[in-house]
Order: structure tokens, then sequence, then C-alpha cells
């Protein structure tokens, strides 16, 4: 991925979870943000899945984002103000209008700690169905209209920026707990710090976790 992108763009600065900057500057317009790998756990153990992360990154806002499950040949696109889709194929969320009805996906409830925890429990508390393990395609599902919310805490920028323009194009909403817009202003001397994340299919889903979780 490396490659090709400073060939097709050798103004364009890569930042990996893996190595870091990448590019002769200091700072650029448009960055590349990647995962190779996210849901390594899954990788090593055999589990499909995991997936590839891409993000591109405009000033800081996330304009594209890809999710590659290559075992399964899954690949969703989402492109800033675009229909996100699936293997070519349009998709959108489904609607859901209570935190009663939701089934919620989170990679595993041991990855919470101290208030973080306590704020994802009553969430969970509020759902119909938890469900726990699918790392990045759990979002690929709730853009699919499958589930209707995925809360994690502790994630990268590399974890989850090439989620945004997928969920958001889908129809969805994805934000940290307070509500806040997902971007990262990176340069070379940026270093990746957590963040926790909320994704909805349905904009009253959204705000009913957001009361929830309680996250000032």
């Amino acid at each position: 991925m490396v490659s090709v992108i400073l060939k097709s763009f050798p103004t364009h600065a890569i930042f990996g979870e893996e190595n870091g900057w990448r590019c002769v500057e200091n700072s650029a317009d448009y960055v590349w943000v990647l995962d190779p790998i996210d849901g390594t756990k899954s990788f090593i153990t055999g589990k499909p899945l995991f997936g590839t992360l891409i993000a591109l990154l405009h000033n800081g806002k996330p304009v594209i984002g890809v999710i590659d499950q290559p075992i399964l040949r899954e690949r969703w696109i989402g492109v800033d103000g675009k229909q996100t889709t699936l293997n070519g194929q349009e998709i959108s969320v489904r609607s859901c209008n209570s935190l009663a009805q939701v089934y919620l996906y989170t990679t595993s409830p041991h990855l919470f700690e101290g208030d973080a925890e306590d704020a994802f429990i009553r969430v969970r508390d509020k759902v119909k169905v938890p469900l726990y393990g699918c790392d990045c395609y759990a979002y690929a599902l709730l853009a699919s209209g499958f589930v209707d919310l995925v809360v994690e805490s502790g994630l990268k920028p590399y974890d989850f920026l090439s989620l945004v323009p997928v969920i958001e194009g889908a129809g969805g909403s994805i934000t940290d707990w307070r509500g806040g817009k997902l971007y990262w202003p990176v340069t070379a001397d940026s270093r990746p710090t957590s963040f926790n994340v909320v994704a909805a299919g349905d904009a009253r889903v959204h705000k009913q976790a957001l009361d929830a979780l309680q996250w000032r």
C-alpha cells in the first residue's frame, strides 16, 4: 500500500500503525492512515473478522474510508458526500428507534476499564442483545444494516478514521462518547492517542447511547 500511494500521490503523507509518519515534509494537507491488520487476535486465531483499514484525511477530516476483508472478499468504501458501497453495491444502515431493540457490538467487554467500563455497562444493560468479537467488521455490519450500535474504548486513530466515511455514507452516525466529530490533524510530530467511539445506524439510538454513556 505504501509504495502505491507514494508513487501515485508523491505530495501526500502516510501514517501507518507499523511505521508512523512517511513524508518528506513535516505536514501535509492529505494524509493516508493505514492499519494493515485490524483485529490481530482474530487474524492469528483464524477468525475471518479482521480487516485492512485505509483512510484518507484532508486537513484532519476523513474523506475516504475503506474496510477490506480479504478472506470473505468484501470491501466497503465510503467517500465523503457519497453513498457507501459494499463490493460496488450501495448499502445503508437500518432503522431502530430504541436502545431496547438494539443489537450491540463491541470487540470485548474486557477492554473497558474504570469509568469507561461503567459507562459501557450502562449502555449494555439497556440493549436487546450484546455481542462481542468483531473488531472492524462490526462497523461494516452496522453500515450494511445488520446491527444497530457499536461502542468501544481506547481506539487509536488508525483503528477508526477509515470507519467514519463508511458509516456516515451509509446514513449512520459515528462520534466520540461526547458526541464530538472524529478527526485527527496529524503531522510528523503526532503520537496516536486513545479515543472512545460510538457508532449507530439510527440517529435516535446514537443520542440514546450518548445519554446512557453519560461521558463528561
